[in-house]
């Protein structure tokens, strides 16, 4: 496939990612002006937080693996469209349970989608460049996390909180319809991994696959907890050190940002030096920005600094993650592998917001909480060291560990 062919089809699949990052952070940053309208405490709104992410696990799960025996093409359209719903039903809510309720049904979208737009983009990168090509088709993830920090006063000065959900509902269904005509739906180096295996799961759960799988679902997963437990609680907890809401809003989407450059950075040395070196070398500099949080008087120069450093290493780190995925595992099964690790990982993302929510109501400071998430950061820290063994195991290509 030409340059050419590739780039509208990697673009499209880009902008499903800007979504899920949008999409994702908008309850959050929506919060704080929700639940005084509400009359709640924000921390009431845990189980809402963890719901989405509960979502993205049974759609990483039970839907997305079906791009290896159907086809991508009609997963990732599909997920668009059930994005667009229940995103503009979020909005239209009015109590906890119903945005529980559709925030669940999103995350189910958004985790079939985004197996697939991985594997796909990892199909059509070219020979040598395909963590590069998927960290920068995830990159979309934290651009769309950044624009909803950046832009969330202005966005919600159109029209309320509920823009934060009108927004990317919209987007998401103009997607749907554009990547219905983009993908070509006959071809399979568009829709379908070659060679598709008849029990994809079957084949991770033994031998020699199972290695891989299990370093890569427990990294993303423990990576998930610090990532979740930083996006869905800085909101809150920087007003609470003297910070402005606008101004936690705007330090949210900066540290996405820095998210956005470590990703692509770690990619590109991923997929041209030692994989577990790269990715422990990230994690011991998020160690020692958290550290630096806890020891420094609440600034904003100071802890936006540092926040850029400690957050951007955790959301750029997950990114990269995904990147890896090709290395562990051959094509035939990589939706799957992919969607079963968002699946295990779901397990630390919905215990994140659970957690972070505990720690603030128990009277933790803002900086004590930033330096809990040097225990997560650590923990992966060790795990990444497997790395090279785990690739060695899955045989999928031959790279330097």
């Amino acid at each position: 496939m030409t340059g050419t062919h590739r780039f509208l089809p990697l673009a499209l699949l880009a902008v499903v990612m800007l979504i899920d990052g949008y999409d994702l952070n908008a309850m959050a940053l929506a919060i704080p002006w929700l639940a005084p309208e509400l009359g709640l405490a924000p921390t009431a709104f845990a189980v809402v937080q963890s719901a989405d992410l509960l979502g993205l696990g049974i759609g990483a799960l039970l839907v997305a693996p079906l791009g290896d025996r159907i086809g991508r093409k009609p997963i990732i359209v599909g997920g668009c469209f059930g994005i667009a719903v229940a995103t503009l039903a979020t909005g239209l809510s009015n109590d906890t349970t119903a945005f529980a309720i559709w925030r669940l049904l999103t995350g189910t979208a958004l985790g079939a989608c985004l197996a697939n737009v991985s594997a796909l983009s990892a199909e059509l990168a070219p020979a040598g460049r395909r963590s590069t090509v998927m960290a920068i088709v995830s990159a979309g993830i934290a651009i769309g996390a950044m624009l909803a920090g950046f832009t969330a006063p202005e966005v919600v000065g159109l029209g309320s909180w509920r823009m934060l959900f009108f927004l990317p509902a919209a987007l998401a269904f103009l997607l749907g319809l554009a990547l219905m005509v983009v993908l070509q739906g006959g071809r399979p180096a568009h829709t379908r991994a070659p060679s598709a295996a008849k029990v994809p799961l079957v084949e991770l759960l033994r031998p020699p696959l199972l290695f891989p799988l299990m370093v890569f679902a427990m990294t993303y997963m423990i990576n998930a907890i610090a990532l979740y437990m930083l996006v869905r609680w800085t909101p809150v907890l920087l007003p609470q050190a003297g910070f402005s809401v606008d101004l936690a809003a705007r330090i949210q989407g900066l540290l996405q940002g820095g998210g956005l450059v470590v990703g692509i950075g770690l990619a590109f040395l991923l997929d041209r030096w030692k994989a577990g070196l790269t990715l422990a070398l990230g994690y011991a500099v998020v160690a020692a920005s958290l550290l630096a949080i806890w020891a420094t008087p609440a600034q904003a120069l100071t802890w936006g600094v540092l926040l850029l450093v400690a957050g951007g290493g955790i959301t750029g780190i997950h990114t990269a993650l995904m990147a890896l995925s090709p290395k562990l595992f051959p094509s035939r099964v990589l939706s799957t592998a992919i969607g079963a690790a968002v699946a295990i990982s779901r397990i630390g993302a919905i215990a994140a917001p659970v957690m972070g929510a505990a720690l603030i109501d128990r009277g933790i400071s803002p900086a004590g909480y930033f330096l809990a998430l040097a225990i997560p950061v650590v923990i992966c820290a060790g795990l990444v060291l497997l790395v090279p063994r785990a690739i060695r195991a899955g045989g999928a290509e031959p790279v330097t560990a």
